[in-house]
């Protein structure tokens, strides 16, 4: 037997002396029988796989029954070992890890939207019936990922992309740290490859100096932590290459501008402890102000526990000094894969609360009709950040950061949420669109004849308030829906010269609706109604014939979107002020394409009136150069609350069918219209979408944006300044 299973064995048995040696031999041998003569496309050994994930669980100290099960969880799937070979060889457990992994193995997320949310749906399911499942399963994707060089440039990038959107977002909330940053790198290194080099041999060049410095500071810090009695180990901590990537592109800064490419984290024995070492700290160091968090009083959503602060460090730059216990330690590094410690027939609370979430997830299924919503609600709850908020008596309510009165009201009861009329926060009254801050303690008002409206969609965070909203807007606006989207499309109907005289019955629209992947006809009728799909995309697939179904996101743009862009409205021009003087037409800069929330600067131009600039335009520097005199200070006007203004969007997509309508979708949802489209091929696998959007404001533009962004398939959304469509 090969020593490298031995020191397998060895690094489990560090640290669960108990564990059974002899199965974790046997599933060894029986593996690597069963993959015999198989070899991976780096030419190795096909066992070094399975035996290469197991190592990875023992690194983050699983159970040792989920350790025996990655060595085994590739047999079902890539050679004619069944199943119940496995659980007659080991254990029921065993074989259930495995059939688990075997499902999730054969998941295809970069499939049609309605598979692909019901393969995450089994994910979550098998999840919460056996954590073992997905840390096999995150292994198996970090070995892989580590070892993705073989593969063809495009299917490197599409597993790099599920990665950073699905399963490192994933390891993140289930608290397992180290699989989530190397899945990022790894991620990056193959998406932003000349990004992710940069950095690489930037670290390298300053590493000597950066650990010169890192070794003083340790010393200086663990000398004043004995002098003040406080029993703790001080270690030097690096960050990984994805956050100093996502920190030079947030703040728009160079590599050389980041000043805290390392920090300290102090490890102690008590709570108590952990405080007073903080205030050594501070002591020794001055604090920067407003960069204090307390994640031991207020646990993040994955249960992460720490003091987080940021000091001046002796070279007068910022510092970041992490301080927990040991036990905080083990739960940052391992998260979920530490509970299997707890006995089987003991509950164990910290883990049920730690993925409560998923099970809320697969809950809201009764709520939700299309697959869209499920991998919208889904991204943002693996995405958001935590706010941590009382009731009137004292109880601990953790939401999604930005979070308002109506997600309160929503986790307290669907009934309370319904009819929610307003709220109070630490005793004042406040608008639903208030964003809750940390410690608030928040009451709500309820009236029998409140009820949500729309527009709470857009003000709302939580993905159960969004999906209960939906349910209740459906609900009491279906037959509304249907009779509407009838109406339309008859009018298009009439129109049409060759629909003209088509009665709209079953069975003429039956085939459109199972075509688009809605249940029946007056589904797709009520999608119609409330603006999910054009009645020209009906038209157009009923002129053509189903026999010209499109295949690819390219093909679906054609048949279902408009390619001319409308009259732009109100003719270019907006309504500005001068110092409170309103009235004034100008026209937007094309460069730059400003929008209500830019900050902006007008231009007195020969001829043409004033344009409008956002303020950091490179186009108005060069102007205020030339002519500082023609400049003015401007401010939006905000009479006109209904104005619309054109800008384009540039998305770069995997080129397939079916995401169109989830794009299409969110773009509904965010109350924007979309005046046009085209799509054009990117190579093999790619699209580029450009859509001409009305937009009210700045801020609805990035929250559309954002969550596009979040999309699987979306690879970059960016808006397109005017100039740059020209050239």
């Amino acid at each position: 037997m090969p020593t490298n299973v031995d020191a397998t064995i060895e690094r489990v048995t560090a640290y669960s002396p108990t564990a059974d040696t002899q199965m974790l031999r046997r599933a060894y041998e029986f593996a690597e029988k069963a993959h015999e003569g198989q070899e991976r496309l780096t030419g190795d050994p096909f066992i070094s796989h399975p035996l290469a994930v197991a190592n990875i669980l023992a690194d983050i100290q699983a159970d040792p029954v989920a350790v025996a099960a990655a060595l085994l969880h590739d047999t079902v799937e890539d050679t004619g070992v069944a199943i119940a070979d496995i659980e007659r060889q080991f254990s029921e457990r065993i074989a259930h890890l495995v059939a688990g992994v075997t499902k999730l193995t054969q998941l295809d997320f970069s499939s049609r939207q309605d598979k692909q949310a019901q393969n995450l749906r089994k994910m979550f399911l098998a999840m919460a019936d056996d954590i073992g499942v997905i840390l096999i399963k995150l292994a198996d994707r970090l070995h892989n990922m580590r070892t993705l060089e073989p593969l063809e440039a495009e299917v490197r990038q599409r597993n790099a992309h599920e990665t950073l959107h699905i399963f490192a977002p994933l390891a993140h909330r289930l608290g397992i740290s180290q699989i989530n940053w190397e899945l990022e790198d790894l991620a990056l290194k193959h998406l932003e490859a000349e990004a992710y080099w940069d950095i690489v041999e930037k670290l390298g060049q300053s590493r000597e100096a950066r650990v010169a410095q890192l070794e003083s500071v340790q010393r200086e810090l663990q000398e004043a932590l004995a002098e003040a009695q406080v029993p703790a180990e001080v270690e030097g901590r690096a960050k990984h290459i994805y956050s100093i990537y996502e920190k030079m592109k947030e703040q728009q800064i160079d590599f050389g501008q980041i000043a805290d490419l390392t920090a300290l984290r102090v490890i102690t024995d008590t709570v108590d402890h952990c405080y007073a070492a903080l205030g050594v700290v501070h002591s020794l160091w001055m604090p920067v102000a407003g960069q204090f968090s307390d994640h031991i009083a207020n646990p993040k959503s994955n249960k992460y526990r720490s003091l987080h602060t940021k000091v001046f460090g002796p070279d007068k730059q910022p510092m970041e000094i992490q301080i927990r216990t040991e036990q905080m330690h083990q739960q940052a590094e391992y998260g979920v894969a530490a509970h299997w410690r707890y006995k089987e027939e003991d509950s164990d609370p910290q883990l049920d609360e730690q993925i409560s979430w998923l099970r809320q997830m697969l809950d809201l299924e009764t709520d939700l009709e299309e697959s869209h919503e499920f991998l919208e609600l889904l991204e943002l709850d693996l995405f958001q950040d935590q706010v941590f908020v009382f009731t009137p008596d004292g109880d601990v309510v953790d939401l999604p950061g930005d979070a308002g009165p109506i997600d309160f009201a929503y986790r307290i009861h669907t009934e309370v949420g319904d009819h929610c009329a307003g709220a109070r926060v630490n005793g004042r009254m406040v608008p639903l669109d208030y964003n809750f801050q940390n410690g608030d303690i928040v009451e709500i008002i309820t009236s029998s004849s409140a009820q949500p409206s729309r527009d709470w969609l857009r003000i709302i965070r939580s993905s159960r308030a969004k999906a209960k909203v939906r349910k209740f807007l459906r609900l009491q606006t279906e037959e509304e829906n249907i009779r509407n989207g009838r109406q339309r499309l008859a009018e298009v109907f009439a129109k049409s010269k060759e629909l003209a005289g088509k009665t709209l019955d079953e069975k003429l629209l039956a085939p459109i609706a199972e075509h688009l992947n809605y249940p029946d006809v007056d589904s797709l009728l009520a999608a119609i109604g409330y603006g999910e799909v054009g009645p020209g995309t009906v038209a157009d697939h009923l002129i053509q014939g189903l026999d010209r179904r499109p295949q690819t996101l390219t093909e679906e743009v054609e048949l279902s979107l408009p390619e001319t862009p409308a009259a732009p409205p109100a003719d270019g021009t907006m309504l500005v002020s001068i110092e409170g003087i309103r009235g004034l037409e100008c026209r937007l800069a094309r460069c730059c394409n400003p929008l209500p929330g830019d900050e902006i600067t007008g231009y007195v131009t020969r001829g043409s009136g004033i344009s409008v600039h956002q303020r950091a335009c490179k186009n108005l520097q060069y102007l205020q150069a030339k002519d500082p005199e023609r400049l003015l200070s401007l401010d939006w006007a905000t009479s006109d609350s209904e104005a619309r203004f054109r800008t384009r969007l540039e998305i770069l997509a995997s080129d397939r069918v079916g995401l169109l309508s989830h794009i299409t979708a969110i773009v509904s949802d965010c109350d924007i219209n979309i005046v046009a489209a085209e799509a054009n091929a990117e190579g093999r696998e790619l699209a580029r979408l450009l859509l001409t959007l009305d937009i009210a404001s700045r801020r609805d533009l990035e929250c559309l944006t954002d969550r596009l962004r979040k999309l699987i398939d979306v690879i970059s959304v960016r808006q397109v300044p005017a100039a740059e469509e020209a050239s």
